[in-house]
């Protein structure tokens, strides 16, 4: 766990990056397409780890990417520890910015055939939509996030389902969103997503799009797409989009097919030196791929 400010230095901080943000011009409207609604944020995973609160806000500023999904046990501290007033300058931060706190990215998970430790992890959930609600983002993100060797495959996929109904009821009365990330071992292979949701009857409850290479297993990504696009929410997770072969003009294309007016995520994997840089570089991959998207 990474060790959070003070509440002195909470807001010391806050207060001079409030004045720090102020100076920075908002990005050029050249950088995106007109009427542009499919948008790109940030999974603070790698590029932003380091990047206290105050920086990660700024930074997003700089570049033009005005949405984050905050990573649980990095820099920015946001955690269930804060207090209800260092809760509270965690969302005048984000309100105060035209950064979007678009939720919470947690590790939580639904698959252990240990009841104890599903239990738990529950019952975490439900502490951090708590978190969620307090500090004004939309939603958490979860994890199914496997299917245990030795275990009923239909067994487990039940007990994810159960758990994330639970868990989408708790989040329903605080207006919040379940984004259930497809990761994890079988699990991220799209006709058992489906199987899953086909028993989550919570509407709230929403699949996160992950690009992962089991996308593209037969029939391939566009039936698997289709299989489970009734159930996507607002965000999508993808990597680097002039890093490795995964067909991200395709994946656009599909997406503008359905209207996608949601969150396009960076969750980026390499470790460039200049990260700003490589944001502002992503940006414009991001902007060349929407515009072809809307000529298909």
């Amino acid at each position: 766990m990474q060790k959070y400010l003070s509440r002195r230095n909470f807001i010391q901080t806050s207060i001079i990056s409030g004045i720090g943000l102020a100076a920075v011009n908002p990005f050029p409207a050249w950088a995106a397409p007109k009427n542009q609604e499919m948008r790109l944020g940030l999974v603070t995973y790698q590029w932003a780890k380091d990047w206290d609160l105050p920086t990660l806000i700024s930074n997003c500023k700089k570049t033009g990417i005005l949405g984050v999904e905050l990573r649980t046990e990095h820099a920015h501290g946001v955690e269930t520890r804060l207090n209800s007033n260092q809760r509270a300058e965690v969302k005048k931060m984000f309100a105060d910015s035209p950064v979007t706190c678009i939720g919470y990215g947690s590790n939580f998970e639904f698959h252990s055939p240990d009841p104890v430790k599903l239990r738990w992890n529950i019952d975490q959930t439900k502490e951090y939509i708590r978190l969620c609600s307090d500090i004004g983002s939309s939603g958490i993100k979860v994890k199914p996030n496997g299917l245990p060797e030795g275990i009923s495959k239909d067994k487990t996929i039940a007990q994810i389902a159960a758990s994330l109904n639970e868990i989408g009821k708790f989040a329903n009365d605080f207006g919040l969103l379940v984004r259930v990330e497809v990761h994890g071992n079988k699990t991220q292979e799209l006709p058992n997503m489906k199987a899953i949701f086909d028993q989550v009857v919570m509407k709230n409850v929403k699949m996160c799009w992950n690009c992962n290479e089991q996308d593209l297993l037969p029939p391939g990504l566009e039936e698997n797409f289709n299989s489970v696009k009734k159930w996507f929410g607002d965000t999508v997770h993808v990597r680097e989009f002039n890093v490795g072969d995964y067909p991200y003009q395709q994946l656009f294309n599909l997406f503008a097919g359905t209207n996608y007016d949601g969150w396009i995520l960076m969750e980026a994997r390499t470790d460039p030196a200049d990260k700003i840089a490589a944001l502002k570089e992503q940006l414009i991959l991001f902007n060349q791929l929407v515009l072809n998207s809307r000529k298909g």
